[in-house]
């Protein structure tokens, strides 16, 4: 059910946030990956999101108490995948969107807080077209603190 899975081992080089901006169109303040890892094309990759006290959601979230909402370490995740998405098909982000189409098994299991580092390895369990299926997780000091196994597909917008 896969198309062309690349099967080796090689370890692309890190992603800087000057190249996640080429590859996926969020801007702040609804960019939530800073700079990704260990790409393999395919495969997978590891996102990486510095969480700080000028996140505009904890103003809200909660205050005298901060905590990162759960969805919007679910959408690092997504665009997390999106940032595979995109560099293993090699696509002109001019005029597509890289949508979610579902998210499943999702659970929550510690709280994001400002200072933490999120990281978000997440791998390609399916992929077929411009359609992916993704296992992800979002570690904070080697705790897991979310899951969810999630889809995506590259749609044209204009």
């Amino acid at each position: 059910m896969s198309e062309a899975l690349d099967t080796s081992n090689e370890v692309g080089p890190s992603i800087d946030m000057m190249e996640i901006l080429r590859l996926i169109p969020h801007r702040y303040p609804l960019l939530l990956v800073d700079r990704a890892e260990d790409y393999r094309p395919h495969r997978s990759i590891i996102g990486v999101k510095c969480v700080t006290m000028n996140e505009p959601f904890f103003l809200g979230h909660f205050p005298g108490n901060p905590v990162m909402p759960g969805v919007l370490i679910v959408e690092a995740m997504g665009q997390t995948g999106a940032v595979l998405m995109s560099k293993s098909l090699n696509a002109n982000v001019e005029g597509k969107t890289i949508f979610f189409m579902s998210v499943d098994n999702c659970r929550f299991r510690a709280p994001v807080r400002p200072g933490d580092v999120i990281r978000m390895p997440v791998e390609v369990t399916r992929h077929r077209g411009d359609v992916f299926k993704f296992s992800g997780k979002a570690y904070v000091n080697d705790k897991l603190a979310a899951e969810a196994e999630f889809a995506a597909m590259v749609v044209k917008t204009s």
